[in-house]
């Protein structure tokens, strides 16, 4: 099952270049970034028309805000968390690893960059924002505990079906997951997965689908989700437990419904800002970070 893209911060060159050449015109004499027939491209000229372009505002917000959010909590995130889940999106997508950061606009290194924005993200968002009481009482009402499932994800729902055929004749379902799944990560351990339901790496259609289903039961219908159709098996569904018991988890999935609201996240990375004491000099770009400008965490 592949991992749905979630990242809420693209880093690109561009604003890097963007504000060396800032620092370049007023340290140093102009220098020469090209040549041509006709004349020179030189660091002022570059940087202008770096400033007309209609990404940049974006880029040099997205690169403050990372920088802002490393400073204030960098140590909260390490390096072995970053590189777990760079490893995990890379054994996911196993050979179309590289096309699937190609299609993102990410290289390696900037992928890695993303994803640590995310988790420091979510560490900006526990420190700055804290669940209440009642918050977890409404949580409580659809929360589940962990479960335990074998899946078979299929590309196309004629597959899927077959797959529901072949278990109601008695094939076991291991082996199918074997030789019909395209989830690279499960299909050899029989398509075993357990989560919880504040789990933000799986699409809710699914986990929607597993949550209705006894211990033993298997859908009927093939499911539809992002990357294809489903076919989900109950091994181990638990009782609900008791409220007091569950704290911990419920806080969680507070936290993980907040992270997926932009409208929470963007207050929060303004509150960070704000601590930050974040300015723009250049008058031209001083409108990149408005639209955080006048927002402010709620708790």
């Amino acid at each position: 099952m592949k991992k749905k893209m979630r990242l809420k911060v693209l880093l690109a060159s561009t604003a890097t270049a963007l504000l060396l050449l800032s620092g370049c015109q007023s340290n140093q004499a102009d220098q020469t970034v090209a040549t041509y027939s006709g004349g020179k491209v030189t660091e002022s000229n570059f940087y202008k028309e770096l400033k007309q372009s209609p990404t940049t505002k974006t880029m040099l917000a997205n690169m403050l805000i990372y920088r802002a959010l490393n400073h204030a909590y960098g140590k909260s995130v390490s390096t072995k968390t970053v590189n777990d889940a760079y490893d995990s999106y890379k054994q996911q997508y196993g050979e179309n690893f590289d096309a699937f950061l190609s299609q993102n606009g990410f290289s390696r290194s900037s992928f890695k960059e993303s994803l640590r924005t995310n988790f420091l993200s979510e560490v900006a968002l526990k420190k700055l924002k804290k669940v209440s009481e009642s918050q977890l009482k409404a949580a409580w009402k659809t929360y589940q505990p962990k479960v335990t499932v074998q899946h078979i994800l299929t590309s196309d729902e004629d597959t899927a079906k077959q797959v529901i055929s072949d278990l109601a004749a008695g094939q076991d379902f291991a082996t199918l997951a074997k030789t019909d799944s395209i989830d690279t990560a499960t299909k050899d351990n029989g398509g075993k997965i357990s989560f919880e339901s504040n789990n933000k790496t799986l699409d809710a259609t699914f986990k929607d689908a597993a949550y209705k289903l006894k211990n033993g039961d298997y859908t009927q219908t093939p499911v539809k989700v992002t990357d294809g159709y489903e076919v989900i098996k109950m091994i181990n569904h638990p009782a609900k437990g008791t409220f007091t018991s569950s704290k911990k988890a419920l806080t969680a999935s507070v936290y993980a419904k907040w992270s997926r609201d932009s409208s929470i996240m963007q207050r929060v990375i303004s509150q960070v800002l704000k601590n930050q004491n974040v300015t723009i000099k250049d008058k031209d770009l001083a409108d990149a970070l408005d639209s955080y400008k006048k927002l402010a965490t709620t708790n």
